[in-house]
């Protein structure tokens, strides 16, 4: 049976999706698959693909690529961006004299013909249909590069289309505001709500060919990428001992844009360029070397470095995720085996790192200069940022979780005459420059590749320096891990548990011997450490939070993910200076783990997954 041209599924709603979809849809591809969904009678596939419509969120979008409103594809796109381009015609007066930034990495989607640059020419098409100017990267850049130019020639907004670290057949839209940051809310709302009220696309929009001839249309990259590495030297601070280094590294960008990229930085920086991983150093959108192209998923992604070190003499490895935003470290030990750092022990030594070029360079002005300078953490990153301001009199700041919000925070210190020297998120992501108000693995590869030669010369390697921290300003053992969910009742009912633990709004006051000292949920907005017993940090109801501080020293952070299916946790052990028991307080961290995992986990985990490494 047809109904109005399309074969009816028996679901007013699923049919009328799919007529909509058809009469929208440009894209050969896209909409061949759906006439084939519907001739074929396949109905579970067509709800997998308009059942739902991608929820446009601080994180811009994330989804798999092909047909469908669950799906990244042309003609959400398009959607996406006329609602953007309303939104800010709304709230920016200026926005045809400034204009938009737009930046893409090297993904694509042979089934559907998507790829990142494709999507990056419709999303112009539509701003320069509208009269506004676009600043369209003409290959494939690092996220950071996005940022870096909405704050540099001061646009009104940027957009990076990438799925940075995900899985190859995702994508992704991500965002940011003309103060250089990701979105925060009410950002999110308006847009999604301009989205919804700009579905059918403008005719132009789907002109890239006229868009491509436009006079509003220019390509930044030549003049942004020697502005961005000019802006990175400001942060090279022992040039001749780097350019007299025979310290050798690898790097791999893990089939993602960073190569070239990285090689510059530290020619910026006057260091021996690294050994490039030769199968992994192009792009290419198939990852074909790895199972899930993320360095924070640990060594096994870097099996080819490891090599590669091992054949060069080299020490040290540098990784960064595909979109090149993040960065990971490995050193080799005396023992021959390789040490993956964690995000948050790189976080330690950047932080430290920054502080101390910092105070060198400012010599006797230091002690006048202190009191304005900031470090910035999410609130599920290490705390070790906070021992060493307290110790060295600089100021410690934790944020929300992601970028965007230490991002947000960043410039507005910056606007006050603030310093902001590091902000560091567990994620492996670092800001080691305020020339880009979001993670950058391209500025700190090049600084960890100066830390890492000073520290050469000074006969110390990373992990010595990583001790000698801890001994100073106390160990911060930490323990991070997630389990897969797919069930929102599931999560649902592990969080509503935890909330009403011994009656009705009541969370544990232990955990198999361990005493909880506080409780904050970003949830609900509860805090008891605060007087009113409201949180200071902004809360979100549409997002699962909730940290746990004992008594011992020990902190967990329950949370879920806004662009993965998993409920994630983190747990630190923070010893006072002198307390260098390490395998002592990693034994007790170790079980407080594993009462976390069986007392607050245990009733649903039959519907979890555990990472599996």
């Amino acid at each position: 049976m047809e109904k109005n041209g399309v074969d009816s599924t028996g679901d007013v709603s699923l049919d009328n999706a799919v007529k909509q979809w058809l009469e929208f849809d440009k894209n050969s591809k896209t909409a061949a698959c759906v006439r084939d969904l519907v001739k074929a009678g396949n109905v579970d596939e067509l709800r997998k693909c308009f059942g739902t419509r991608m929820e446009f969120g601080t994180a811009g979008l994330r989804a798999a690529m092909g047909p469908g409103v669950s799906r990244m594809n042309d003609l959400t796109i398009i959607q996406t961006t006329q609602g953007f381009c309303c939104y800010l015609e709304k709230h920016i007066e200026d926005l045809k004299q400034r204009g938009v930034v737009i930046g893409f990495d090297a993904r694509q989607h042979e089934p559907s013909g998507s790829t990142s640059k494709h999507f990056a020419s419709l999303a112009a098409a539509v701003f320069i249909s509208r009269g506004v100017p676009v600043h369209l990267f003409s290959v494939f850049t690092p996220t950071p590069y996005v940022p870096f130019t909405v704050s540099h020639l001061r646009l009104c907004a940027g957009i990076m289309v990438t799925a940075s670290h995900n899985p190859k057949q995702d994508n992704g839209y991500k965002v940011y505001w003309e103060n250089g940051a990701q979105i925060i809310s009410p950002h999110d709302k308006g847009i999604a709500s301009a989205i919804m009220e700009n579905l059918e696309p403008w005719a132009e929009s789907w002109d890239i060919s006229s868009a491509s001839q436009s006079e509003l249309l220019k390509d930044p990259y030549e003049d942004m990428h020697r502005e961005y590495l000019q802006c990175v030297q400001q942060h090279c601070f022992h040039r001749e001992l780097n350019k007299r280094s025979s310290v050798k590294l690898v790097h791999t960008s893990v089939h993602g844009v960073g190569h070239v990229f990285v090689q510059d930085a530290f020619k910026a920086f006057d260091l021996r360029p690294p050994y490039a991983v030769e199968e992994q150093k192009d792009p290419d959108p198939e990852f074909p070397t790895v199972v899930y192209p993320n360095p924070e998923e640990g060594a096994g992604v870097l099996t080819l470095s490891f090599a590669l070190a091992d054949r060069e003499g080299a020490s040290v490895v540098l990784a960064n995720d595909p979109d090149a935003d993040r960065l990971a470290l490995a050193e080799k030990q005396p023992s021959g085996e390789w040490r993956m750092l964690s995000g948050n022990e790189l976080g330690a030594l950047l932080g430290w790192w920054m502080f101390q070029c910092w105070k060198e360079k400012q010599g006797e002005k230091f002690r006048a200069s202190v009191k304005d300078v900031y470090m910035l953490a999410s609130t599920v990153s290490s705390k070790i940022l906070r021992a060493i301001a307290l110790k060295e009199g600089f100021h410690f700041e934790e944020t929300l979780t992601g970028f965007k919000w230490m991002g947000n925070r960043a410039k507005q210190l910056l606007d006050q005459g603030k310093t902001v020297l590091f902000a560091f998120e567990e994620a492996i992501g670092y800001m080691c420059s305020p020339a880009v108000l979001d993670k950058d693995g391209v500025s700190a590869a090049a600084i960890a590749g100066e830390m890492i030669s000073y520290l050469a010369s000074k006969n110390t390697s990373v992990s010595q320096q990583l001790k000698a921290i801890y001994d100073e300003y106390g160990y911060h053992i930490t323990q991070n891990s997630y389990f897969i969910c797919h069930n929102q009742d599931t999560i649902k009912q592990l969080f509503e548990r935890l909330r009403n633990y011994d009656g009705e709004n009541t969370y544990p006051k232990e955990c198999r011997g361990f005493a909880v000292s506080s409780v904050r949920d970003l949830t609900t907005g509860y805090d008891s450490n605060q007087p009113d017993l409201k949180a200071v940090l902004p809360t979100s109801k549409s997002s699962q939070m909730i940290t746990f501080s004992f008594a011992n020293g020990g902190v967990a952070t329950i949370r879920t993910s806004g662009t993965e299916p998993k409920i994630k946790y983190y747990t630190e052990l923070c010893a006072a200076p002198g307390n260098s028991d390490v395998t002592q307080l990693k034994a007790e961290l170790d079980t407080l783990v594993d009462a976390i995992v069986e007392n607050f986990f245990q009733p649903t985990k039959n519907n979890l997954i555990p990472r599996s490494d």
